[in-house]
């Protein structure tokens, strides 16, 4: 257990840190709007783009991840829809439910993999980021438009992905792992310098975004989103990865990305498509900090079983 929190402790680390800094205003409020943006736009599709082009991504080791990565949000979206009338919930409480117990926060798990399992994880975390950011962005969106007031169009929606930098990123490393074709070494090298400051950068932001003002007030739908997110989705990605005969490696990333908290976005989709932004902010807070406790647990219940 102590090898695994000592892997992870700077990921919290940084975390803390930006919570701190944003806090006591330093650098300034103008630094984390730009800084995040950059890290959005630039470090990460830069990390994606040059772990998968220079990846193997044929045969049927990631055939089986990809089964068992779009096995967790179709397990997702049956219990979401379960518990929406079981817990009574109006549209746009239930946009920010799903959006909490559905989504996972890519700074999070990439950081994370990156510590315990280095650049051959990275490679799994790559190709999971491939396949959950653009499925889980869609269903995202489509809960929205059953129940929200405010609902997206089929054009509103594909623009969505067409333009997410991450799913670029990730479509554009697989091409070149594929096709064989690599990336040249002059663009490979300058891909790795930005590559670096993806998951500080991006630790730090996600903690600078942190609010414990809105902590009170929570809700039966915080709490059983957090319990689906935290607790439920690792269990079903183990099995997941056990049915389908995913390898050690392969199996512990899967098991990050299912036990890393919802997606800090999550937020702003929630604000412009007319959910319950207020609840959004006290899920993400909430499912952040008590990460902090689950995410090392997981780990080492997922590498004893």
């Amino acid at each position: 257990m102590m090898p695994i929190i000592t892997a992870l402790w700077p990921v919290f680390a940084l975390l803390l840190l930006g919570y701190l800094a944003r806090r006591h205003d330093f650098p300034g409020e103008g630094f984390w709007a730009p800084a995040e943006k950059a890290t959005y736009y630039v470090f990460f599709p830069a990390l994606l783009l040059g772990r998968l082009a220079d990846a193997e991504l044929t045969g049927g080791a990631s055939l089986q991840l990809v089964m068992a990565v779009l096995a967790l949000p179709g397990c997702g979206v049956l219990i979401a829809w379960v518990c929406k009338p079981l817990l009574g919930m109006p549209g746009p409480v239930f946009t920010s439910f799903f959006q909490g117990a559905m989504r996972f926060n890519t700074y999070v798990a990439l950081a994370a993999t990156s510590a315990l399992y280095g650049d051959a994880g990275l490679v799994h975390a790559a190709l999971i980021t491939a396949v959950m950011v653009p499925t889980l962005n869609l269903l995202c969106v489509l809960a929205f438009s059953v129940t929200a007031p405010e609902r997206p169009g089929v054009i509103q929606v594909l623009r969505t992905l067409a333009g997410n930098p991450l799913i670029l990123a990730c479509l554009g490393g697989i091409g070149l792992s594929v096709t064989g074709a690599g990336l040249p070494s002059a663009l490979a090298s300058v891909l790795e310098l930005l590559a670096r400051m993806a998951l500080p950068m991006g630790l730090l932001a996600v903690g600078a975004g942190l609010s414990l003002h809105s902590m009170p007030g929570a809700r039966g739908a915080l709490v059983v989103s957090s319990l689906i997110k935290l607790a439920l989705f690792p269990l079903l990605a183990f099995g997941a990865a056990r049915l389908l005969g995913l390898d050690a490696l392969a199996t512990q990333v899967l098991l990050v990305f299912a036990a890393v908290p919802t997606a800090t976005s999550a937020y702003i989709l929630s604000r412009q498509l007319g959910g319950d932004a207020p609840l959004m902010a006290r899920i993400i807070t909430v499912q952040t900090l008590v990460a902090m406790l689950t995410l090392p647990l997981c780990v080492f219940l997922g590498a004893g079983l």
